[in-house]
């Protein structure tokens, strides 16, 4: 049977497909820090280190779907009336889209995709999807969990030192010819002594707290689920009850929590303001768990010193997007996941879920967000029942 694969990813390169890269080789990663393996397909059909992520990239599955006797459509077309998504997405049996650049999959879309059985995130964070439409239709949803979770921790620490340093003024003024050493660090600082804290302890969260620890900062979580002793230990960590708790001691404070409807606009105006004067904000979770008007406001008053991330609501930001021109921001697209070496991981996942799928083999419980009508997996771990998918259609508002 023809399995129909429809794959929406981000634009290739405005210059075209590069004809060389930087790095011949990858690194070789076998194991995550917890033990688990890497994906494990049978076969890849691409050079890791290649660009898999965008239309021309195709994550490297053309040549395994079209051998098996399936067929595959990659668009980068999926907001507005008529985009080609919408289009496809009628007859699929599987959707696959990037957290980079999401296809919004609401409770309307899926209504008219009869045929969806399952939609895959290559990546992590399947807030795209309508989470509780999934489970009322029976669409089985599934991501790469930990394939890109160490590339957006070391994207964490970069944010954080960065703005911390204020490295950004620095370099400009260095770029455009300028030698003025006061202006360059006035707001320049060491994070040597701070105490950083951070939104949700999980994959990515923890290994920020352990990347952070080697610059002698003092280290602060918050968690629905509490650490064990050991790695409490371990980092030295101090444990919050609360959001409000955490944010009232620490200059640095960084969001790692998934988009739920619990946690959406949990940034508000009334939670900055029992956060330090002057601290900062690292965001590489999602967009929409700050509020982008308070954020902004914030950042002119002074009471944050600055606000990183590259996650936005929707994706792609709207040109005329506040955070694109606030004051005292590091924000860049939502690339801290994609990298060329999390691209690799992250499309042999995905061959991974689909070898499993056409097998009838089951697929690795930590891959999975919704099977079988109802949370599942890492999904009943991280995630609340409900959407938070409101708003998207605002993506269409991006114009190239």
């Amino acid at each position: 049977m023809c399995i129909r694969d429809r794959c929406i990813l981000y634009d290739d390169p405005t210059g075209g497909m590069p004809s060389s890269y930087a790095i011949d080789e990858l690194p070789k990663i076998d194991k995550y820090p917890d033990g688990t393996t890497v994906p494990n397909p049978k076969a890849i059909d691409f050079k890791p280190g290649e660009l898999l992520g965008c239309v021309s990239g195709e994550l490297g599955l053309r040549k395994f779907l079209e051998d098996a006797g399936h067929s595959l459509v990659v668009t980068s077309s999926k907001d507005g009336l008529g985009n080609i998504a919408d289009k496809e997405l009628i007859d699929a049996d599987i959707v696959i889209s990037q957290p980079f650049f999401p296809y919004y999959l609401t409770r309307e879309k899926m209504e008219s995709a009869k045929n969806l059985k399952m939609a895959i995130t290559a990546g992590i964070g399947s807030d795209h999807v309508d989470l509780q439409a999934a489970m009322d239709h029976n669409v089985d949803v599934v991501e790469v969990t930990f394939c890109n979770s160490r590339s957006v921790a070391e994207h964490i620490v970069m944010m954080i030192i960065s703005m911390v340093r204020d490295y950004h003024t620095q370099h400009e003024i260095a770029k455009t010819g300028g030698w003025n050493i006061a202006d360059a660090v006035k707001k320049s600082y060491d994070v040597e002594g701070m105490h950083i804290g951070t939104v949700a302890a999980g994959r990515i969260g923890l290994d920020a707290l352990r990347k952070m620890k080697p610059f002698d900062v003092h280290l602060h979580y918050f968690d629905r689920h509490r650490l064990p002793d050991s790695v409490e230990q371990e980092l030295n960590l101090t444990f919050h009850e609360s959001v409000e708790s955490m944010i009232a001691v620490c200059d640095v404070v960084t969001i790692n929590c998934p988009l739920h409807p619990e946690t959406e606009h949990l940034f508000d105006a009334s939670m900055i303001s029992k956060m330090k004067k002057g601290a900062y904000i690292v965001n590489t979770a999602r967009g929409k768990i700050c509020d982008k008007d308070a954020i902004a406001a914030a950042l002119e008053s002074g009471q944050l010193s600055g606000y990183a991330g590259d996650v936005w609501f929707p994706q792609p930001a709207p040109n005329d997007h506040v955070w694109r021109t606030m004051p005292n921001n590091g924000m860049t697209p939502h690339t801290s996941g994609t990298s060329l070496t999390a691209q690799a991981r992250y499309s042999a996942g995905v061959r991974e879920i689909l070898e499993c799928f056409f097998d009838n083999k089951p697929i690795r419980d930590e891959y999975l967000i919704v099977q079988n009508g109802d949370l599942a997996g890492v999904g009943a771990h991280s995630y609340s029942k409900g959407t938070a998918t409101g708003g998207s259609e605002e993506a269409a508002e991006y114009k190239k």
